[in-house]
């Protein structure tokens, strides 16, 4: 069990990502898109008490087809503040993830990896805690500038940060539907997280993953509240 300690703070959150991000590994490919499982992981919040519920759903990534899923209940330990939402996230993610019988094998976050202010999103921290192959795709940009891709599925452009260094891009995985900004989060290449978000989004703009994770852990929090 990955046990997680809550910062006392902004600035100690943010001296656990400058730790951590040293420990995020970029030269590895990663497993092959469409073989093996690949996990979706999602969250669900209810403000008023301050409980989130986290979802994992195996997915054989061949077929699309769910393997395993199940949740995890808890209760929000850190305030809401841009570039620390993994401190929300973290503690339920981890506890639904280790309830797995099944893989996880590759982890889809709906989140960010490297494109994010201190390079260090969802998708880096959960990689770097657990060590597993982690991705993370996202539905909108966070600060980082890009061209619009062209309109064929599989176009893309770069997410670009203001040193130049392209952190990510935004991938069409539909034609002329708005794209998807995929980042790498730990041991996968960029190029390999794009082929794995195309194989992922065979139909719908999310991944199946996201979108299997999505409804599941709304449908699990609404049973808390019912």
């Amino acid at each position: 069990m990955t046990t997680i300690r809550t910062p006392a703070d902004e600035a100690e959150a943010r001296a656990v990502q400058d730790e951590l991000r040293a420990r995020v590994l970029l030269d590895e490919p990663g497993p092959p898109p469409g073989s093996g499982l690949v996990t979706g992981v999602d969250v669900a919040y209810d403000d008023e008490r301050d409980v989130v519920v986290a979802a994992a759903v195996v997915l054989d990534a061949r077929t699309l087809t769910v393997v395993e899923e199940t949740t995890a209940t808890g209760k929000v330990a850190f305030p809401y503040v841009p570039g620390l939402l993994a401190f929300r996230e973290i503690p339920t993610v981890l506890a639904a993830l280790e309830s797995l019988t099944a893989g996880p094998g590759l982890v889809v976050c709906d989140g960010y990896g490297r494109a994010h202010p201190r390079r260090f999103g969802l998708a880096s921290h959960l990689g770097v805690l657990t060590g597993l192959p982690v991705i993370g795709v996202a539905k909108n940009p966070f600060t980082f500038a890009y061209e619009e891709p062209a309109a064929a599925r599989g176009s893309f452009s770069p997410l670009v940060a203001d040193d130049g260094e392209e952190l990510g891009r935004a991938l069409r995985t539909r034609e002329g539907v708005k794209p998807v900004y995929v980042s790498v989060g730990h041991r996968v290449s960029l190029d390999n997280a794009c082929a794995h978000t195309l194989a992922l989004a065979p139909e719908f703009r999310l991944p199946e993953t996201t979108r299997r994770a999505d409804a599941l852990c709304r449908r699990a929090l609404r049973e808390t509240t019912g």
